[in-house]
């Protein structure tokens, strides 16, 4: 034993000296990758940087074009998040440094013996290596602060353009003079000498790319529209033919005609640009008019399919306002050419922009827009579209009128003052911004009326599922109401974002609110993330789907072709169900981005609430749990439990389904199943007992009931031979000789049916075996005979002839008194 044990001493010596070198060059390569990842972080942040100097410059250069600043906000957001990313870099490394230290323990005190010096040679290197990381880690912490200035600098920039635009005051007087007109007519000279150019050069050496692209728009545009109307004819088209259109009908028609050909436009106009592009058939001025030309038919377009919508001049039934026709009209062309002025014109200032016009042109061209606009909205103020009942013109409420004339007069009177820059912001909004919250808000009430009790089933994609699919009713307001919430978010996906465009912002704002809201918005200490949520609910919805899929396959194909029990089977089913449910809940939930750990605090929070509020809850499902894991009975089973006697119909986690015979359900708690005592007639197999008891008269041939009954128990199709039916002599009963039949049977569930069959075939042969069944004495109680009235007519003489008796009774009385000299005295009261 001793040399067993020394032995093992020296092996252990050999491994610890030989481990040695191996530890010393583990701890080197750990350090030579660190080393590695320090030098690359390194370069990284001297890289950003650089970057954060450059677009520091530019940012400068740029002050004054608001969507330079935004391009560099965006690049500086992407550079912080870089520099936060070289600083996370290092988390796992100094979580190894500071595990290491601290298995090292603390160094010794003075007047101490040393530490080896192994040991703080290893302590000196993980200090110096933290310090490097914490040194990296500080220089990518300033970048970002540097680079979170940078950008709150360029916001603050952007404020005062947009400040500037509106209340930047222009002289009039150089706008106004005869000046102008000779500089518009160098601008349209050179305007058409560079279109013609262009298209001389396009005709002359790009004129199969030219035509190509030109095909290829128009090819696609064909495809829209005439796709489009086969396939939402019914949707954007009113129906002359129906005299009486319900208002959601009316209300779809105006938002799906307004919305769908504006899409179709403005993707013929989209792919028109790309492939003139992508066939390098634009010139760089060119691309830039197109652009700009595209845009404003675009809005054109969108304006008058929306005013003709609203208002139907051809078919007044589908009118969403109830205005007259000749107003409708005149409302569609005003609303039009409001349109069309402002789209010119912000197609001129593209072209100023481009070509360098003089600045007394831009201002006047401006004035002039702004003025039109105002004139507009007077005019279309003044104007009366209702007619009275008497046959008078009605004008618009006062607060439509009044706001319409105060917009117009402001437009003019800021023209007029030479705030230009304000005048323009404010017919933009007018019109474009207008149009977009108009036809949004047809959309939402569309939305509405679809969501409400059988709006989607008077539609007509309703009526056409209604009639060639099996949806009823309920499901199809159901599908209505899905439909009616994908409307709202479409909507507010589609013109939140033109309604941002057309008050100043960018597009890279709305990308980098678009970023945010998608990765986090952090309030306080917490982080929200939609993108996570949402990512979350979809792998739950996958994962739930999963579930249920395994579920029908597990039972459908493996479990049924097993010839496994029913009972059995259910228990397996609901198992995996609420396994699968518990399980894509956490995976839905760590997609989502919370942290489980954090749900510990919460957990044990509830815990006493639990204890206390939910305890029956709790207790219920435990008892389900351990209902469907012991199964002491299953789905199908013939159970009693306390007065409950029924078939065992569902068996769910927190109570259990019976159906007595009489099919009433009843619900039971599974704490009641387990903490009681409970009868299972069909546990491990369907076989049982019945008994049938019968009495015979006293005097009766014992031997031959028992030989009688045993062979009518013997006879019956449903006993069984083994265990063979039996007659028990049970008792001397008070008034008969009392038996009892025992008989086993495969299906105990049929025992009512054989006891009803015996009892019929007793009675039979004891009445021709003359054998009596006596019944228990009950005393006789005679009713008391009462004397029978007269028939109605004589006793009607006899209660006449004594009320006569009476009266001359009373009569005689009185005559004898009035003889004898005295008045009849009242009886005393009482």
């Amino acid at each position: 034993m001793f040399f067993r044990l020394l032995r093992l001493v020296l092996i252990l010596a050999l491994v610890v000296v030989s481990a040695a070198p191996s530890f010393d060059a583990m701890a080197q390569a750990i350090g030579q990758g660190s080393a590695a990842l320090i030098a690359e972080q390194q370069k990284a942040i001297q890289d950003l940087t650089a970057k954060t100097d450059d677009l520091e410059k530019k940012t400068s250069q740029e002050a004054s074009d608001d969507a330079g600043l935004v391009d560099i906000r965006l690049q500086l957001e992407e550079m912080s998040r870089a520099a936060l990313t070289s600083a996370l870099a290092f988390r796992s490394r100094l979580s190894d440094i500071n595990n290491r230290v601290e298995a090292l323990g603390a160094p010794p005190a003075e007047g101490q013996p040393p530490e080896p010096e192994i040991v703080s040679s290893e302590r000196g290197a993980l200090a110096s290596e933290k310090a490097e990381i914490n040194a990296v880690i500080a220089g990518a912490q300033n970048l970002s602060i540097r680079i979170n200035g940078l950008i709150e600098k360029i916001g603050t920039t952007r404020s005062e353009l947009f400040r500037n635009v509106l209340t930047k005051r222009y002289e009039l007087s150089d706008a106004l003079s005869p000046q102008v007109f000779s500089d518009a007519q160098d601008e349209y000279a050179n305007l058409y000498k560079a279109v013609s150019s262009w298209l001389g050069f396009a005709l002359k050496f790009k004129f199969q790319a030219m035509l190509a692209a030109t095909l290829m728009a128009l090819a696609l545009a064909a495809v829209l529209f005439v796709g489009g109307r086969r396939l939402f004819g019914r949707v954007f088209e009113a129906d002359p033919s129906v005299e009486d259109p319900s208002y959601l009908s009316r209300l779809s028609v105006a938002f799906w005609s307004t919305l769908l050909p504006t899409l179709a436009v403005g993707a013929f106009l989209a792919s028109t640009v790309f492939f003139f592009n992508y066939y390098n058939v634009l010139r760089g001025d060119i691309g830039v008019f197109l652009n700009a030309l595209a845009a404003v038919i675009a809005v054109v377009f969108c304006v008058n399919r929306m005013t003709n919508a609203a208002l139907e001049p051809r078919l007044p039934n589908w009118r969403l306002i109830p205005v007259e026709t000749g107003p409708a009209r005149w409302l569609v062309r005003l609303t039009t050419a409001m349109a069309v002025v402002i789209g010119f014109n912000n197609f001129l200032s593209v072209v100023n922009d481009k070509m360098g016009s003089p600045l007394s042109l831009t201002i006047a061209r401006s004035f002039v827009a702004t003025i039109i606009v105002g004139v507009i909205l007077i005019l279309m103020a003044l104007l009366r579209p209702f007619k009275a009942p008497d046959g008078s013109w009605r004008p618009w409420p006062a607060w439509l009128r009044y706001t319409a004339i105060a917009l117009g007069l402001f437009t003019i009177a800021a023209a007029l003052f030479g705030y230009i820059g304000l005048a323009i912001f404010v017919s933009l909004q007018v019109v474009v911004t207008g149009t977009v919250l108009v036809t949004a808000y047809i959309g939402f009430l569309s939305a509405r009326e679809i969501g409400e009790e059988g709006g989607f089933a008077g539609t007509s994609i309703g009526r056409w599922l209604s009639a060639n699919s099996s949806y009823e009713d309920a499901a199809l307001d159901q599908l209505g109401l899905v439909v009616s919430i994908a409307i709202n978010v479409m909507i507010v996906l589609v013109f939140l974002p033109l309604i941002l465009l057309m008050w100043g912002f960018q597009p890279g704002d709305i990308q980098a609110w678009a970023y945010k809201l998608a990765t986090g918005i952090t309030i306080g200490s917490v982080t929200i993330s939609f993108l996570g949520i949402l990512t979350g609910i979809v792998v739950f919805i996958i994962g739930y789907f999963l579930t249920r899929w395994f579920q029908g396959w597990l039972d459908g194909s493996v479990m049924a072709r097993g010839k496994v029990d029913t009972g059995v089977r259910n228990s397996i089913r609901l198992a995996v169900g609420y396994a699968g449910v518990a399980l894509a809940a956490l995976v839905g939930i760590s997609a989502a981005g919370i942290d489980l750990s954090n749900l510990a605090l919460v957990a044990g929070a509830l815990s006493l609430g639990i204890g206390f509020g939910l305890q029956n809850v709790v207790s219920n499902f435990v008892s389900g749990l351990i209902l469907l894991a012991e199964r002491p009975f299953k789905v199908g089973d013939w159970i009693v439990a306390g007065d409950i006697s029924g078939t065992v119909k569902k068996i769910s986690v927190r109570a259990t389904e019976i159906e007595t015979f009489q099919r009433q359900s009843v619900i039971l708690p599974n704490s009641n199943l387990i903490n009681n005592a409970v009868g299972n007639w069909t546990h491990r197999n369907k076989l049982g007992r019945v008994d049938i008891r019968v009495g015979v008269a006293y005097g009766s041939d014992v031997k031959q009931v028992h030989d009688i009954l045993l062979e009518i128990a013997r006879g019956h199709p449903l006993v069984l031979k083994n265990p063979e039916p039996f007659v028990l002599f049970t008792n001397f009963g008070l008034a008969a000789l009392e038996f009892e039949i025992r008989v086993f049977l495969a299906d105990v569930l049929n025992g009512a049916t054989v006891q009803n069959d015996i009892r019929f075939t007793v009675l039979d042969r004891f009445d021709r075996e003359h054998i009596e069944i006596p019944s228990q004495p009950r005393a006789v109680v005679e009713p008391k005979k009462h004397e029978a009235w007269p028939i109605d007519d004589d006793k009607i003489e006899v209660e006449f002839a004594a009320q006569e008796r009476a009266k001359a009774e009373a009569a005689a009385e009185a005559q004898r008194l009035a003889k004898a000299g005295r008045k009849a005295r009242k009886p005393d009261p009482g």
